[in-house]
């Protein structure tokens, strides 16, 4: 993306932020957001001059990542900056990154002020962390983990998007990254990602999915 200059390269030229954030809000009719990171790279953060940016062009709300392109996925997100862009401007701010828990996503509310988060790779393989997140900031309790048979009807569900979203060809392919990170928690979780990883339909990975689940909650049952 960089490369292109698309994506977050964009970060090294306000200007032209600034006219693909009109160009994009002038041409459409529903609201417009945008996503950043707090600068290119740490002797160059401009987070809160492109989150003003934004705003002057119209746009409805802004989601920041706290890390600098140059960061990728490396080190601790950085909250400060967040909660100075959401103190900066007054639209609506998501805070981004390294909310993999209920309990960091309390935190990343209280340090930032931010109005809502926004959840990628914490949600990767485990889709519920959002009713988990909404559980905990209402009540203060975290929600017992999913049984193997909500896992299995989360993630047969999911497959079945996934097909009928991409075609049968591309979704089996695709579900492959999925079935990976769904298993990344359990060490026994490999060889079932090495075997669904071989099927070639649709018909197949669903099956063996089963399989695997079903064997998985049955000896949790012997086990009890």
């Amino acid at each position: 993306m960089c490369n292109v200059w698309s994506g977050s390269a964009l970060l090294q030229d306000e200007p032209l932020v600034a006219r693909i954030c009109q160009a994009v809000v002038d041409a459409v009719e529903v609201p417009v957001t945008l996503k950043i990171r707090t600068g290119w790279d740490r002797q160059n953060r401009n987070a809160l001059t492109i989150a003003r940016i934004a705003e002057d062009a119209g746009i409805a709300a802004l989601a920041v990542h706290g890390r600098t392109r140059a960061d990728k996925y490396e080190g601790e997100a950085e909250y400060e900056t967040i909660a100075a862009v959401k103190a900066s401007v007054h639209i609506p701010v998501f805070a981004n990154g390294d909310v993999a828990t209920p309990q960091q996503a309390s935190h990343v509310l209280a340090a930032t002020g931010a109005d809502a988060l926004m959840i990628g790779r914490g949600a990767q393989g485990r889709p519920w962390i959002f009713r988990e997140i909404a559980h905990y900031l209402a009540t203060g309790e975290l929600l017992p983990e999913p049984t193997p048979d909500q896992v299995a009807t989360i993630l047969l569900g999911h497959l079945e998007q996934l097909y009928a979203f991409y075609g049968e060809q591309a979704g089996v392919r695709i579900a492959r990254k999925h079935l990976g990170w769904y298993a990344k928690d359990r060490p026994e979780n490999t060889v079932f990602q090495q075997v669904a990883n071989r099927a070639e339909s649709a018909q197949e990975q669903l099956r063996l999915v089963r399989d695997y689940f079903e064997a998985l909650a049955a000896g949790e049952r012997m086990a009890a």
